[in-house]
């Protein structure tokens, strides 16, 4: 009995390590060597930021009103919403913006982890805590993701997220370079993690991980209250120079 479970356990590994495997391969065969100076940004995130929080999908159409980031972004280049990482919704595009996303399905992370690799540039904002109210209840499928649960691909990427549950609620800021400060509340803080892919070069600095993933770059901030609805000129400042640090424009 005991062998027979470790010849399964064993095939299990290598099934998992194939199919880490294929889904590089795939990637690195559909992302093109550079991207055009116009190339939208694409967007993944459970918040009302390109689409506002409506109770039905005409009333959100319907609405005129924009999300300040959305605006913000929109004023450097155009902004293209996913539902999915699945199959080819990332297609030959750089750059991408995951906020607050929800869980992500196996293949998911396996595409996400390959396009990365492959030369992919991800900005990620994963919040423990949110702190951000919202019109629907918990259990609503329209709330935003209240905690982030990317274990798994911050893991291959040799990440561990911590949260700290007796830090004081209430906003504050983390410098991040270029004269800007980050607003976080109730921050998490990423810790280095043995036993990512081996080509992972990640620098934490707590709320802040800077990684080098192949031969692509993740930026990841362990909080998202820079995306609360209170526009200030702090918050597009923060923005403007997140996304330059991770984009370059």
């Amino acid at each position: 009995m005991a062998l027979a479970i470790a010849v399964l356990a064993l095939a299990a590994m290598l099934a998992v390590a194939a199919w880490w495997a294929l889904g590089r391969e795939g990637a690195a065969a559909r992302l093109q060597p550079a991207a055009a100076s116009d190339a939208p940004l694409l967007l993944f995130t459970s918040l009302p930021i390109y689409w506002g929080e409506a109770p039905d999908l005409a009333s959100m159409l319907a609405s005129k009103k924009k999300h300040w980031a959305r605006a913000a972004i929109e004023e450097r280049r155009g902004l293209r919403p996913l539902d999915t990482l699945e199959d080819e919704a990332l297609g030959e595009e750089r750059d991408l913006l995951m906020i607050q996303p929800r869980p992500l399905s196996p293949q998911e992370n396996v595409v996400l982890d390959a396009w990365v690799a492959a030369g992919g540039r991800l900005l990620l904002f994963a919040d423990p805590a949110l702190t951000e109210d919202s019109a629907f209840a918990i259990g609503d499928r329209r709330r935003p993701q209240d905690v982030v649960l990317l274990s798994p691909i911050l893991a291959r990427w040799g990440l561990a997220l911590e949260f700290d549950e007796d830090q004081p609620l209430g906003e504050r800021g983390v410098r991040v370079g270029g004269g800007a400060s980050l607003p976080v509340n109730l921050p998490g803080r990423f810790l280095d993690r043995d036993g990512g892919r081996p080509d992972a070069n990640c620098r934490v600095d707590g709320v802040i991980a800077d990684c080098r993933i192949g031969s692509g770059r993740v930026v990841a901030i362990a909080d998202a209250a820079l995306f609360e609805a209170e526009v200030s000129a702090a918050r597009r400042g923060a923005l403007d120079a997140m996304l330059t640090r991770a984009f370059g424009r």
